[in-house]
């Protein structure tokens, strides 16, 4: 019996995944700075899911500004950790706009990060 080969996108084989919002953005992010999320990695870490098989996950409820938003926390939090790691000073806050703090919130919540 043969064994299977599913395709994997271009980006999944350089360590990167593709998220895609609401209003159909998309988004090659990091798997590392991804995995900040527990959502996300929960959907990447189940075999059995086309998120894993494809490395593409699309997010119904969350559009592109909250989304870009979102990505730039995993990036500034992995920058984080790594300084801390080194000793060095910690970065500056992660400023949110006051007007989607909400918003923001929310989307959080649902990505757990």
């Amino acid at each position: 019996m043969q064994e299977r080969v599913v395709p994997v996108s271009p980006w999944a084989e350089q360590g990167m995944i593709k998220l895609i919002s609401s209003d159909g953005f998309e988004f090659i992010v990091g798997k590392k700075e991804a995995l900040v999320s527990q959502t996300i990695r929960s959907m990447l870490q189940t075999g059995s899911f086309r998120e894993t098989r494809d490395a593409t996950i699309t997010f119904p409820e969350i559009n592109g500004e909250l989304l870009e938003i979102a990505i730039q926390y995993f990036y500034y939090r992995t920058r984080s950790a790594q300084r801390k790691a080194r000793g060095d000073s910690p970065p500056e806050q992660f400023n949110v706009p006051p007007q989607l703090g909400l918003q923001l919130l929310m989307v959080a919540n649902y990505l757990n990060c």
